[in-house]
């Protein structure tokens, strides 16, 4: 070999050894910057047309996507079920209804994993008792989660909210849930300056838990801060309310996770029949029995289609209604959230191209759950080639230009007008920013991309702007170059 081609070869070589670490970064020069300060990150973006992979940064590498899940739990569903699939939340008797008004036996409440039932529905199937001319029931009224709930939490901010709550995103989990898994609390200024505000249920507009009331009456160019916890203890739930409202204002909604959605269930549903004048001797209580199938059936109420589900679990990243969809996947009696991270695994191992995944739940409220970038692409690949279902897919995401989440609105006109995506946080054990979405091109072109950054024990908090205003740059030249 002659010395000529030797030093040819090693320039070859040493410009190989110098430039990795860049290529490693290719199509995300701006996001990367944030490896400097210790995070992974897993990136890909592609054309959906060619397969032109525009940009990638260890896109095989597996980490957690944070509420990016949802997109596995929307896209198993609207498979299993498609778009219009409606829940239908029941009535039953396995006694009879009399001519003078008289349910001589238990009624029923029969859930059927609507995660959007509230309690204008309970209310409709109430007053399909009274039109019936239902006056009395002899029985007990029986709240039952046969098919799932109380289900094990297997998060910290889940545990927690069985003794004590302090937000609406940890709800726990029952398919004879309403509400959300949340308390209501409408709050309106009191009398006078000074006085305690007034304070209603939001459903019922009587008061469902005890109350201890601190809200005090402010000035009307005072401020109103309101502070909220639920406490529970042998007696059940207990909401404490701090803070003040200023005259004029109001009504100011506050939510906070029950201990126990059928037992909220079981209060509210006993509340508003006791307002329609519907006497149940029994009281009421929660059971998990199989239901017989020789009972009667009184009311029944049909929940919004699968489509508009999806759009606000997704839009709202809603915890409740993403775990409670995903545990309606089960098949079997006594649903538990592993077996509803099996049921979305095994639709993903369905999908060409995915590659290892590892589902704890269909929220992603757990950093147990972990896929890859590479993963997320093609479940978006998937869905794009499946025009039934792509419609109601896609409805979920949010453009950044116009959706649900505020702090989206970062980037260029080209990023907030041509890319529709939805995100992931976490801030506990670790942090994760992730996101994942479609892109339109100058050309028209559809392409996918998704990005995850994880924190570790050394990394200093990561604030959305710091993954957002990268990406959005990073995009943009993918986007004008198309």
């Amino acid at each position: 070999m002659s010395r000529l081609l030797l030093r040819a070869l090693l320039a070859v070589l040493l410009c190989c050894v110098w430039i990795s670490p860049m290529a490693s970064a290719a199509g995300f020069e701006r996001l990367s910057a944030l490896e400097e300060q210790g995070f992974l990150i897993g990136a890909e973006a592609r054309m959906l047309d060619s397969g032109e992979v525009l940009g990638e940064m260890a896109p095989d590498r597996e980490l957690s996507p944070a509420s990016v899940s949802k997109l596995y739990m929307a896209a198993a569903a609207l498979d299993r079920w498609g778009p219009q699939h409606r829940f239908t939340t029941r009535l039953v008797t396995p006694g009879q209804l009399t001519d003078d008004g008289v349910v001589s036996g238990d009624l029923i409440f029969m859930g059927d994993g609507d995660p959007a039932l509230v309690s204008e529905d309970l209310w409709r199937l109430v007053q399909q008792l009274r039109q019936q001319g239902v006056t009395r029931i002899d029985g007990e009224l029986k709240i039952n989660q046969w098919r799932y709930g109380p289900v094990q939490c297997i998060t910290t901010d889940r545990c927690e909210a069985r003794r004590r709550g302090t937000n609406a995103y940890s709800a726990l989990l029952s398919v004879a849930g309403v509400d959300y898994g949340s308390w209501c609390l409408a709050v309106r200024p009191g009398p006078s300056l000074g006085k305690p505000a007034r304070v209603a249920s939001c459903s019922s507009g009587v008061l469902l838990t005890r109350l201890d009331n601190q809200v005090q009456t402010a000035r009307a160019d005072g401020r109103t801060q309101l502070d909220a916890e639920r406490f529970t203890d042998g007696q059940g739930d207990r909401m404490v309310l701090e803070g003040t409202i200023a005259m004029g204002d109001g009504p100011r909604y506050v939510y906070r996770a029950s201990s126990d959605p059928a037992e909220q269930t079981a209060s509210t549903l006993a509340s508003l029949l006791e307002q329609a004048g519907i006497t149940v001797t029994g009281g009421a209580r929660v059971v998990r029995t199989q239901p017989s199938p020789a009972s009667t059936e009184l009311a029944a109420v049909q929940g919004k289609p699968l489509q508009e589900l999806l759009q606000r679990t997704l839009n709202y990243s809603n915890n409740f209604m993403a775990d409670v969809l995903a545990l309606d996947l089960v098949g079997t009696p006594r649903a538990t959230l592993p077996q509803a991270g099996d049921a979305l695994e095994a639709f993903a191992r369905t999908i060409p191209g995915h590659g290892p995944l590892t589902l704890e739940s269909g929220s992603g409220l757990t950093t147990g759950n972990r896929t890859t970038a590479r993963g997320v692409t093609a479940l978006l690949e998937h869905m794009y080639q499946r025009p039934a279902l792509f419609p109601s897919f896609i409805a979920g995401l949010q453009s950044p230009a116009n959706g649900a989440m505020r702090f989206l609105r970062r980037g260029s006109d080209t990023f907030q007008e041509h890319v529709m995506l939805k995100t992931g946080t976490l801030n506990q054990p670790f942090s994760v920013r992730a996101t994942g979405g479609y892109f339109r091109t100058q050309g028209g072109r559809w392409g996918v991309f998704s990005v995850m950054v994880n924190g570790t024990a050394s990394t200093p908090y990561l604030a959305w702007r710091q993954v957002l205003e990268p990406l959005a740059d990073d995009l943009e030249t993918m986007i004008l170059s198309h």
